[in-house]
């Protein structure tokens, strides 16, 4: 049984930091697609940035620059470093996984039935 279980998320100013992380077992992540989406009250879910097998990265423009996205296969593990958050990045964040490569790598295309596996979110809230 796979099972992606997500931390780290919380409340902080504006301008704060935050890291999220993602254990995952019953599924490798070196050999997963990977990905971070989020949801705000009363908004779709939607893709925030994703990470292939092969450690390529793609990130939405709107955290470009201020998000970090890695995977630590060892740990069997994902994260997501926060900075410079703003009000408007306050989502439920949620870790996904698929078995194999990114079969869509550009993440303003990549939808959400693009991965089997999720985890059960952790809301970050930012506050100006």
């Amino acid at each position: 049984e796979v099972q992606l279980v997500e931390s780290g998320g919380g409340s902080v100013q504006s301008g704060g930091s935050l890291r999220l992380s993602c254990i995952a077992s019953g599924l490798s992540t070196a050999r997963s697609c990977m990905g971070w989406f989020r949801q705000a009250a009363g908004k779709e879910r939607w893709a925030v940035v994703l990470i292939d097998t092969d450690g390529s990265t793609n990130y939405a423009d709107s955290v470009k620059g201020r998000f970090t996205i890695s995977k630590d296969n060892v740990k069997n593990s994902l994260y997501l470093q926060m900075s410079s958050l703003k009000p408007e990045d306050t989502a439920m964040y949620y870790c996904a996984a698929d078995l194999g490569a990114c079969e869509e790598t550009d993440v303003t295309a990549v939808l959400e039935s693009d991965f089997v596996h999720w985890g059960q979110g952790t809301q970050v809230t930012v506050s100006s």
